[in-house]
């Protein structure tokens, strides 16, 4: 187990590791939710693309589908997450992307969060954990805190990346076999 700790005057990103059993989220049925993640985005993150040359139309929701499931407490232990991760779990879900799919460029806008705590202005953010060790094509990028891109690949179940708002990021399935994320999302402690 590995209990990660911050400072919350940087922006953040943090490398982690959790140490929980993974199959209930690897043995789900992914297909009772399919959709495109750019419904949203399309809409809400406007100014994302406009730095970075439009949203083309070669985006469809054929080439931008997930599925995701969602979780909760007495399904999955928060209590544990939120110990091994350093924050108050708020939302637990898995996404599984199958290969030729892309999640575009996007920052996560905590929207079950606000939602819920729409006068909370602690810092949120989301732990995305790998589900399996990495294979051949499957790609997460993301903008580190000096704002250069860099790559996520080879990497083994458990690990993963904790982010706030303020991190661009996307995610490729380029492989051959399906990619599975969990994304835990919720306060950071103090």
């Amino acid at each position: 187990m590995q209990i990660v700790r911050y400072q919350k005057e940087n922006t953040m990103i943090k490398k982690i590791k959790l140490d929980y059993n993974f199959s209930i989220f690897l043995n789900s049925d992914y297909s009772v939710h399919r959709g495109s993640c750019i419904t949203h985005q399309v809409h809400e993150l406007k100014d994302i693309h406009k730095d970075h040359g439009g949203f083309p139309d070669s985006y469809t929701s054929k080439n931008t589908e997930i599925n995701q499931l969602w979780f909760n407490q007495s399904q999955v232990d928060f209590e544990e997450l939120s110990k091994q991760l350093g924050m108050q779990v708020i939302t637990v879900s898995s996404i599984l992307q199958l290969p030729g799919n892309v999640i575009p460029i996007h920052r996560d806008t905590f929207f079950q969060i606000n939602k819920q705590y729409p006068d909370d202005n602690r810092l949120k953010v989301r732990a995305n954990v790998y589900l399996e060790d990495w294979k051949v094509g499957h790609l997460v990028q993301y903008q580190d805190r000096d704002k250069s891109w860099c790559n996520s690949t080879h990497w083994s179940a458990g690990e993963g990346l904790i982010w706030d708002s303020k991190h661009l990021h996307l995610s490729v399935n380029a492989g051959m076999a399906p990619k599975y994320t969990l994304q835990i999302s919720g306060f950071l402690n103090d």
